[in-house]
């Protein structure tokens, strides 16, 4: 179903959203090389907890964490384990927050120690198509306005989009509709209305779109095993223009000047 939100709904998200940028910023201040995955799920479990929220992750679908820790070749829906972060790696953090009766998601890669340029080039269009994605949200316009400006932007870069997962709306329930895929056509699909809350995020391969599902049941990984990117924001379908929900504020206050700093001009 696709519930368009009160203003006091939407307040209400912002607020799940406050707590989850800085859950993510939390997260941010310890990775490093040999910190393992699971140890950034407990710190981001206890910091969610301690200022009333609930991990949105955790039980959802009997999805064991916190944090969906996706690492390298993982597109998504990674589990913290005991696996150590190295030097070269790079890890996307999905992570979304339940306060006050409504959910917020987002996600960002990072970069740990020194990656390659080819690696580094792949994370700032990933996330600078999570913009241009997020500026055809706008009320009057279409689902696949948005897909369309993502696949684009990627695609004219050499870069490849997943095509079996996509963004959603959120909001009482973690995932509602509309789905919102990273590919498309302008001017087709679903009209996008104002109060539609979506979790936009682009998932760009540096190889192959193909992906497949590990035995876990969960984790998603490409099949030529070259690396994927992953960052999302929560927003609201706007007249004009979108409004973003989450931030990704409280994480570049952490990560400035540092290695994990993903730049976007």
């Amino acid at each position: 179903m696709i519930y368009l939100k009160t203003e006091e709904e939407i307040n209400l998200i912002k607020e799940s959203a406050q707590v989850l940028g800085k859950a993510h910023a939390e997260v941010a201040q310890w990775i490093k090389p040999g910190i393992t995955t699971k140890k950034l799920d407990t710190i981001a479990e206890d910091y969610i907890r301690s200022y009333g929220g609930i991990p949105s992750f955790k039980g959802f679908n009997n999805f064991p964490a916190s944090l969906c820790m996706s690492v390298n070749e993982v597109v998504v829906h990674g589990i913290p384990g005991n696996y150590e972060l190295k030097d070269g790696d790079i890890v996307s953090i999905d992570c979304g927050v339940k306060l006050n009766g409504f959910h917020s998601d987002s996600a960002y890669t990072y970069p740990v120690g020194e990656v390659s340029k080819e690696v580094m080039d792949l994370l700032t269009a990933t996330k600078k198509s999570l913009y241009k994605g997020i500026e055809q949200a706008v009320d009057g316009l279409r689902i696949g306005d948005i897909g369309f400006a993502v696949q684009h932007y990627c695609e004219e870069r050499g870069y490849t989009v997943v095509r079996e997962l996509v963004g959603h709306g959120v909001g009482r329930e973690l995932h509602e509709g509309p789905e919102v895929p990273n590919y498309g056509k302008r001017g087709k699909g679903l009209r996008l209305k104002e109060g539609m809350v979506l979790a936009i995020e682009p998932m760009i391969n540096l190889g192959t779109k193909s992906v497949m599902q590990e035995r876990d049941g969960w984790t998603i990984r490409t099949t030529d095993r070259k690396y994927s990117a992953h960052f999302e924001h929560t927003v609201v379908v706007r007249k004009g223009k979108a409004e973003i929900l989450t931030t990704f504020d409280y994480i570049e206050q952490v990560t400035a000047n540092t290695s994990l700093m993903v730049e976007v001009k």
